[in-house]
């Protein structure tokens, strides 16, 4: 069993008022989903690293998988659902769930766009030795954490010998023509601040790290997206420890942005869960809080019954709003 951390409370009415009245008092009515038209998988929490500010607690010991047959009913699905165009596949690191690849063939063959959430040193795992040819053979669009150009900090959030392995496996993927000018295979890069804090702006520390890493590494890639942390599981408990838990939901609540509640991924995007659960997004999943629908991949013929549906909120959805706000894409100003 994975050990029992800290969390952000689920504060019933009190909490989730918080942020909804935010929204309404700024003249942004009620938080609801529009088109859908992308679907997040998250396949389950085993991954080969147990990084500080993961916000799904993910790790090495964690047996929480999905089973194939749930990976078919979520394709089932998906081909119900001609709305979405893009599959996001997230995890955990994905690509060690066993059912990764079929998820990864069956929604191209259906003409979608697929992203992996990559966390690069994956690549050296046993059994994954294949895994970058695969990946650019059916044209997946990798989004890959790399939480610094510096080998400090990286190892500082990951662990030692972290960004050695990063830089490696983004030299193979640049081999593979992923990143490169002018090729169709997108590569790009994940930012998290270190501590608590909002993330720079995302334009100038691109800039940065294409500089840094070109310079020093010979490494292109397409986009940088900055993320800001949220204040749940394992960044959650770092948050405790410091003595500022409430100090950073103060700072996101503080800092939240009118401008960004138009764009956030919740209106647009459907999170499954390893188990089948239905969420309206993957910190939402990580908080158990289920859509207000309450439903799961078995109790639905296909996933438009959530276009205009109502989103369940709480204070840390201040994390995606605070500042030029946070979504899996980046900034969303």
């Amino acid at each position: 069993m994975p050990e029992k951390t800290a969390t952000l409370p689920i504060l019933g009415q009190t909490a989730s008022t918080d942020f909804h009245n935010t929204v309404r008092q700024h003249g942004l009515g009620e938080l609801r989903r529009g088109e859908l038209t992308t679907l997040q998988i998250n396949v389950g929490k085993l991954c080969n690293q147990a990084c500080h500010h993961c916000h799904v607690e993910a790790g090495p010991k964690r047996t929480e998988i999905m089973t194939a047959e749930t990976a078919q009913r979520v394709l089932a699905l998906l081909k119900a659902t001609p709305s979405i165009q893009t599959v996001d596949i997230t995890g955990g690191a994905p690509e060690l769930n066993p059912n990764f690849r079929a998820l990864v063939q069956e929604s191209r063959r259906m003409g979608k766009r697929v992203i992996d959430r990559c966390n690069l040193t994956v690549l050296f795992e046993p059994g994954q030795e294949m895994l970058p040819q695969f990946l650019a053979a059916n044209q997946v669009e990798i989004t890959a954490s790399l939480p610094c150009y510096t080998e400090t900090n990286v190892d500082q959030q990951r662990g030692k010998g972290a960004f050695e392995k990063s830089i490696r496996a983004l030299r193979l993927l640049n081999d593979l023509r992923y990143g490169r000018n002018g090729s169709e295979l997108i590569l790009n890069l994940v930012y998290n601040p270190l501590g608590a804090s909002l993330p720079p702006p995302q334009a100038k520390l691109e800039a940065d790290y294409r500089r840094e890493l070109r310079n020093h590494f010979g490494i292109e890639f397409n986009h940088l997206f900055t993320i800001t942390n949220m204040p749940i599981k394992r960044f959650a408990d770092f948050l405790f420890r410091e003595g500022k838990h409430e100090e950073y939901l103060d700072l996101l609540a503080n800092n939240f942005n009118p401008a960004t509640v138009e764009n956030l991924m919740c209106r647009s995007l459907l999170s499954i869960g390893w188990d089948g659960r239905i969420y309206d997004c993957d910190f939402n999943q990580m908080l158990d809080m289920e859509t207000p629908k309450g439903k799961t991949i078995w109790d639905v013929e296909n996933f438009t019954e959530f276009v205009c549906a109502g989103i369940a909120t709480d204070r840390h959805c201040f994390g995606c709003t605070a500042g030029a706000g946070s979504s899996c894409g980046g900034s969303l100003q």
